[in-house]
Formats: C-alpha cells, structure tokens, sequence
C-alpha cells in the first residue's frame, strides 16, 4: 500500500516518467505495469527515454522506432491482432493462398491439460499462440522434461503479452497452444531466419539472423537488400566485419509471398525459414523489439522509419 502511495504521488508530480531511477528497485517492476495501465502513451515514452534520454516524437514521428510506436498506439487495426496472433494467422495465410508454407501442425489446445505428449512426434515446436518466446522446442522427447514443459506452458497461457513491453495488439488474443513440426535445415541446432521488412506490399530489406543455438549465444543479425548484393549498414553490430550468409534458395518465393501477404500494413516483418530449399513462414511481427531497436545505426532508423507512411489513426 506504500508503495502505491509513493507510485501515485511521484505520478502528480513527475507527469509519470522520470521517477524510475528515484525508486527501489523491487517497485520498480510494479511501477512499470501500473504505469503501462495508466497510460500506454505516456510509458512509451518511459522506455524510450530509458534508452534515448529523450522523450519520442509522438506528434511528427521520424525515426523507425518512434513510427512504431506512433502505430503500435494509434493503428490498432484488428487485423493486426490477427496476423500477430500465431493461429490465426494461419487462417488469414491460408485464406490469401499460402497454406503450404506454413509449418505443419500436429494440434491445437485450449489448455496445458488437452496435450497428450504421448501422441506428439519425436520432435515437435509447442508455441503459445499469444506472446513471443514462449515456444518449447523440442528435439528429443525422450529428453524432455514434460513436467517442467507444462509449468511453463502453464504460465504463459496466464501471461497477459500486452503488458510485458505495452505491446498492445496482444492484448485482443485468446491464448492458444500449438504444436507444429521441428524444422530441421541439417545445418544448425536451429534454422536461420529471414525477416523481410514490409511496407504496405512492398520488401525493402532482409534482415538475416544466425548462429542461433540452444545456448543462445552465438547470434548474428545483419541486413541484406532484396538482390542479396549488399549488407545494409542499418545494425551497428553489423559494421566493419566480414561476415556472409549465403544466399537462401528459396529468397524469390519468401519475397513473392511476404509483398502479397503485407499490403494491409504499413509496417510488417514477415519471418521466414529455408528449410531445405523451401520458404517456411514463422510468423508475422508488428512490434519488433518492443519497437524500440537501439541497435539500429542512425542511417537504419532514419531509412527504415522513412518507409512508414503513417495510415489515419484507429484507436
């Protein structure tokens, strides 16, 4: 109770965003739910100011991550609930004619108690449909822990995903669990992904992400234009090494598919996999990152976010 009388006096007076670093750390997780509750607007602007020591321009947004956020607050089309959300987007793919680069799926459950782990394959994905990471990728069910695997689940189904980052397209989705099969490239642990950046129909960029591993320790992300010719100056990890993913066999098929699939949306990374030569798509994301990537170079925000043309507000 003290604290949510501190929490609220530091409101009045502070207009609810420079009080974070006055505050002990154990309030400060609950100060940013109670915020994010208060005003989804005024905590954006709490982490971007976390990160760029400044407020984001919300009134004439330039950059990619203050466009992001102008959408993430002020486009709140239900489409882009539907396309986030990771089984009904399989609808709306199928519906537009791209079914068979989906993964396949072994079931779809309202609740932890509906898997019977004992029918699924050796090796499966269990996604929870209503957030991000919240996958148990299994590639051995002999080795799987399952109670543990259903602790998690569990958890997750509880998780409202909205209130994590304020990334407030999740907040509209029934959380669902689905299993879909393993992707195996028989190169890595886990396949390369490529996210092909979107605007209203049109690919601008492909950005490659590599290395991954269950140790989750070796990623690499670097951008590749549309011919696969350049890498794009747009991460500052990227700059000044000499590194080179080859040029996936399927890169025509993902860009075909991801113009057809965006042209609702100003901005959507369309995420895909080559599996053995094939285009497999992931997911389709609207927030990357929370939207705010501070990883970007000054030339990668100012670009990216140039290729936004902000729609008419729905909110």
């Amino acid at each position: 109770m003290e604290s949510l009388k501190l929490i609220k006096k530091l409101v009045k007076r502070t207009g609810l965003v420079y009080c974070y670093y006055s505050m002990n750390k154990k309030y400060r997780s609950g100060y940013e739910s109670f915020l994010l509750k208060q005003s989804p607007t005024i905590y954006a602007n709490y982490r971007y100011r976390k990160i760029y020591n400044k407020n984001a321009d919300l009134k004439n947004p330039t950059t990619s991550d203050e466009k992001l956020l102008w959408l993430n607050l002020y486009w709140k089309h239900p489409l882009k609930t539907e396309c986030a959300d990771k089984y009904t987007m399989r609808l709306y793919v199928q519906k537009h004619g791209y079914g068979h680069v989906l993964p396949e799926i072994f079931g779809v459950y309202n609740s932890v108690n509906e898997i019977d782990f004992g029918t699924l394959p050796e090796k499966f994905v269990l996604k929870c449909t209503h957030g991000c990471g919240f996958n148990i990728i299994c590639d051995n069910k002999e080795s799987l822990d399952i109670a543990r695997a259903k602790r998690k689940l569990n958890r997750w189904m509880s998780t409202d995903y909205s209130m994590i980052a304020g990334e407030l397209h999740y907040s509209g989705m029934t959380p669902r669990i689905i299993c879909e099969t393993f992707l195996d490239d028989l190169v890595s642990d886990l396949p390369i992904d490529y996210k092909i950046y979107c605007f209203y129909g049109k690919a601008h960029c492909i950005l490659v992400v590599n290395g991954r591993d269950f140790s989750g320790h070796n990623v690499t992300s670097d951008f590749y234009d549309l011919e696969w010719k350049t890498q794009l100056p747009y991460f500052t990890s990227s700059l000044n090494t000499d590194r080179y993913t080859p040029r996936p066999e399927s890169l025509d098929e993902m860009i075909e598919i991801a113009e057809a699939l965006s042209k609702s949306f100003p901005f959507v990374r369309m995420d895909f996999y080559n599996i053995r030569g094939k285009a497999v798509l992931g997911e389709m994301t609207f927030t990357p990152g929370g939207c705010i990537t501070n990883g970007y170079t000054t030339l990668g925000q100012t670009i990216l976010g140039s290729l936004i043309v902000l729609p008419e507000k729905i909110i």
